[in-house]
């Protein structure tokens, strides 16, 4: 094969492995296989070639990485929560982007549908959970149902509806991510019609001070899920080199990933629900508090880390070691 079209047909592939970190230890030792696969006809056809270099390079770092995530395997939760799981978010921040899209649309058209429609509120929440709230905000606690169940209750409760909801969004992207657009759809219609509903009953700053409390790792944790149906949804549907089946393998052990990283977040979540939430007389600097640092959280390391980390590992000098 001439070096040139050797090249053309492999490029891609390199760039791909340089430009984007493994996700996890079996793809990086796929990675591994082929570069040095790569590299073994690269030096018995072209032996003083810059691509030999290149390949011999880039193997290189591949094999260090390698050595050294073997010392790590005693630490194994450590480098998952560290570095395995903020850079399979990085690979897949489009699919976050679009999920949190999705969804800040369909609860704005909530929201306007519901400015226009008195009707549309019950129509999405349903007359017993809209008449529950009037009778609770004509005793003078709007807020009260968030106190009808003793607070350990309400946590187990809320923290299995909240794993359910989320695992549903996900798995529903096997339906080529159709599902997870209408899962999205569902919850964001729920929002916005539920947060319009108490700023119509001129509610809305102590709304926010008291359902966002839980409410930011929620809705988070809804949208991170999306995304994760979304991983799904674009292996099954663009496959690239590899057969549908093998794809769609490696679309959910990534998503289920994200999906484990997201565990932490429906329990906090459930817990500032069951236990804090109910003190919705609590002074504002607290509550703002508490949720300021909850969106933090979520930026910090769904967001930002991930971007932080991909870039040191890209940036990572590259030893001239020979395989």
């Amino acid at each position: 094969m001439r070096e040139g079209k050797f090249l053309k047909n492999n490029m891609d592939k390199w760039k791909q492995i340089q430009q984007e970190p493994a996700s996890s230890p079996d793809e990086m030792a796929r990675q591994f296989t082929e570069l040095v696969n790569d590299l073994g006809y690269a030096k018995t056809f072209y032996p003083r070639s810059k691509v030999t270099e290149y390949l011999n390079g880039l193997a290189s770092r591949i094999y260090l990485t390698i050595y050294r995530n073997k010392k790590e395997e005693k630490s194994r939760i450590l480098h998952f929560w560290k570095t395995e799981l903020p850079l399979t978010i990085r690979r897949y921040h489009r699919e976050l982007l679009y999920s949190f899209c999705i969804f800040l649309l369909f609860a704005i058209m909530a929201a306007f549908s519901a400015a226009q429609d008195e009707t549309f509120v019950r129509g999405v929440l349903g007359n017993a959970y809209v008449e529950m709230t009037e009778d609770n905000i004509e005793k003078g606690d709007p807020f009260g149902v968030y106190k009808g169940t003793d607070e350990w209750s309400m946590f187990l409760q809320i923290a299995l509806n909240n794993i359910r909801v989320s695992f549903m969004v996900f798995v529903s992207g096997v339906f080529a991510g159709i599902g997870t657009v209408y899962m999205l759809f569902s919850n964001g219609m729920m929002l916005g019609s539920f947060q319009y509903y108490f700023f119509a009953k001129g509610l809305g700053w102590p709304s926010v001070l008291v359902i966002w409390i839980h409410g930011t790792l929620e809705i988070s944790a809804i949208i991170i899920a999306g995304a994760a149906g979304f991983v799904i949804a674009g292996h099954l549907l663009f496959p690239g080199t590899y057969t549908r089946l093998q794809s769609l393998m490696t679309g959910a052990k990534n998503g289920l990933k994200i999906m484990i990283g997201l565990v932490p977040v429906f329990i906090v979540a459930a817990f500032f629900e069951g236990f804090i939430t109910r003190h919705s007389t609590m002074p504002a600097w607290l509550s703002i508090g508490i949720l300021l640092l909850s969106l933090f959280f979520i930026i910090w390391y769904f967001v930002w880390y991930p971007i932080s980390l991909s870039r040191k590992m890209k940036n990572a000098p590259k030893l001239p070691v020979s395989i």
